[in-house]
């Protein structure tokens, strides 16, 4: 018996490890809530990362700095205590690279951008159609970073080691860009995200293992490790000490030790539910007509001005996986409540056994009363309420992604790259017609089969800055005035320099320029590599009164409505290319001729219901006068039956 025991308790405690790992990772204490919406008190020990990548020993802003160097707390470690950051870090914000990601409907690239080489190139490491990888322009995860994470909350490609030797030396002195939880979770006034040594400045700088701390209000680091030799260990004090004794600043940082307890505890302010704010710092939008807009000349989205947060309907739990709230959501994502919180899910809901759900956060329910049901079918929900109120031409759009809105020596003029037009009513892959904001791509290439890729920027950068170098460059950030002569130049030159194995292509203008066997420009209209991309824009939305069709069908179906028959300008550094433009129903796959034909009937539709209710009137008269004489008949026959 004690045998069949002992053989019991080897069993349970063999099989326990595995039924745990059955079950998944252990949660940690705050990656689950015990349902209470009171706001969490967060006074933390700091922690920074060792020279192996490993959790540090716990700050202590009082030592001296000569004997042991005060490091940058990590939100990794300090943060990563309580939650799991393994988790988060494969939310949508950090996933873009991961191979194994259901990345959904297109959406906003990074641009690459660059009026001396002509180039304007939309990227992503998403593998949506129509945009090319980093790698495919020949950028490493360390320069994409360096250009590109001044908006984003880290993690991701920031990450990942450095495969090269030479870039792996310059990580170990920079360090990664790890996750920093305060540029979305700080409610303190003083997050930093796009000061001057704030968060943005600090990767330009290539302090990454230092962005963090220069964000977060209670710190302040100065130096470049951008500046530092390759030989500089940043975790030496004598290297330290003497770096700071040369020319040149070795990054450093300083906490305001009143932010410290005795216990060497930090009062964090972290908020659960994300203010509209820090959103804000990556996901602005400026559409300007003719002139240049300002934030009082344009109203803000109606969900935050009836007291909503980007939060309420952008849900997600520690998994990070947030609902980006386009209708068919559900069907890809891995989040259960996504149906519920597209436009329909909110205002309309869904048949449930749970209840109704229709009217979510106060939203009202729609009765969109004689709008005929195919609109329903053919738009989507934003084509009528989102955006700007269409023009006869898109409007020149800024994006925080695109301009870095928000950082310091921002070029504010209306003309600066990347051009961006919104909105363009185009359908969809499921079908729908939706707004969309557009960028016309320009780019140099290679021409394998029919593929088209683009050349690496260090060899556009040698080759066709060279050619171009006598070109003068607009002061507002927009394209020069090319030429096609400057086309063949450019193109004799990357052929010639021998730096691509293939036959060199220009894109632009939504065409694809090549040289023949003589040496002559050929243009190509309507290559796919030069189609224009274009993603789905959800905000700002506009109330009821103010969606398409609200004052009458012409809003749309008039023969001059900007949503079928705006013109949308061709963008492009070739000056002459400028002159072209597409009409929005080429976007839709519709006959421009049949819609104005369509639209047309609304000319005389008034007419027809004169006709209609006159014709009405001349039938009812005649049928009366027909019925009286009907009655009398009748009468007539009684009385002579009497």
């Amino acid at each position: 018996m004690r045998n069949l025991l002992i053989l019991a308790g080897a069993f349970f405690l063999l099989a326990a490890p595995l039924r745990a790992a059955e079950e998944g990772p252990q949660k940690l204490i705050g990656d689950e809530s015990d349902g209470s919406r009171a706001h969490p008190t967060h006074l933390l020990p700091l922690f920074g990362e060792d020279e192996e990548g490993k959790k540090g020993g716990k700050i202590d802003p009082s030592v001296d700095p000569s004997e042991e160097i005060i490091q940058p707390f990590s939100a990794k470690w300090t943060c990563g205590s309580c939650h799991s950051y393994g988790l988060i870090g494969k939310g949508w914000h950090f996933n873009a690279a991961e191979p194994n990601v259901v990345h959904g409907r297109g959406g906003q690239p990074w641009i690459y951008f660059d009026a001396e080489t002509g180039t304007q190139i939309p990227l992503s490491y998403r593998p949506w159609p129509g945009v090319f990888r980093p790698e495919q322009f020949g950028l490493t995860d360390r320069q994409f970073v360096r250009i590109f994470a001044r908006q984003t909350p880290g993690g991701g490609v920031g990450e990942r080691e450095s495969e090269e030797p030479a870039e792996a030396v310059r990580q170990y002195i920079s360090g990664k860009l790890e996750i920093n939880c305060l540029s979305c979770h700080n409610g303190d006034h003083g997050q930093d995200q796009g000061g001057v040594t704030g968060y943005a400045v600090q990767i330009s700088r290539g302090n990454l293992r230092w962005a963090t701390a220069a964000s977060c209000g209670f710190a302040s680091v100065k130096g470049s490790a951008n500046d530092m030799a390759d030989t500089y260990d940043p975790f030496d004090p004598f290297e330290v000490e003497t770096a700071a004794s040369g020319r040149k600043t070795p990054p450093g940082v300083t906490y305001k030790k009143s932010a410290f307890d005795e216990a060497n505890q930090v009062l964090f302010n972290i908020l659960r539910e994300v203010p509209a704010q820090r959103c804000y710092y990556c996901h602005s939008n400026v559409y300007m007509g003719s002139e240049k807009a300002e934030k009082w000349s344009s109203d803000e989205d109606i969900h935050l001005k009836a007291g909503l947060t980007c939060v309420d309907c952008h849900r997600n739990g520690i998994d990070h996986n947030i609902i980006r709230g386009y209708e068919g959501e559900e069907d890809v994502s891995s989040n259960p409540t996504a149906a519920g919180f597209s436009c329909a899910g909110c205002h309309l809901g869904q048949d449930s056994s749970a209840g109704p759900s229709a009217g979510r956060l106060g939203a009202p329910v729609p009765e969109h009363k004689g709008l005929p049901p195919v609109h329903f079918e053919r738009l989507t929900c934003t084509a009528c309420h989102s955006g700007p109120w269409p023009a006869s031409e898109p409007h020149v759009t800024k994006t925080s992604m695109a301009h870095r809105l928000g950082t310091p020596n921002v070029t504010k003029t209306r003309e600066m790259l990347p051009h961006i037009a919104s909105p363009v009513f185009a359908k969809q892959a499921d079908g729908k017609i939706a707004p969309h904001k557009l960028v016309w791509p320009a780019f140099w290439g290679v021409l394998n089969d029919a593929n088209v890729e683009p050349v690496a920027l260090e060899t556009v950068t040698k080759v066709i800055k060279g050619a171009f170098a006598k070109e003068r460059l607009p002061l507002s950030g927009d394209w020069p005035d090319l030429t096609t002569e400057h086309i063949v130049q450019g193109l004799t030159a990357l052929s010639s320099a021998g730096s691509v194995e293939g036959k060199a292509v220009y894109v632009s203008a939504g065409k694809l320029y090549s040289l023949d066997d003589e040496g002559k420009l050929v243009e190509e209209d309507g290559h796919p590599a030069a189609e224009p991309y274009l993603w789905a824009l959800g905000h700002e939305v506009r109330p009821a009164a103010q969606s398409l069709g609200v004052r009458y069908c012409t809003d749309c179906h008039g023969t001059d409505a900007p949503f079928f028959f705006g013109s949308v300008p061709v963008d492009s550094p070739l000056a002459a290319e400028r002159q072209r433009a597409r009409k929005m129903a080429d976007f839709q796959d519709i006959d421009a001729t049949y819609a104005w034909a369509f639209a047309f009937s609304f000319v005389f539709r008034p007419w027809l219901k004169i006709v209609a209710l006159g014709s009405c009137a001349v039938l009812a008269v005649v049928l009366l006068l027909y019925a009286l004489k009907a009655l009398a008949g009748v009468v007539k026959v009684l009385a002579e039956e009497n």
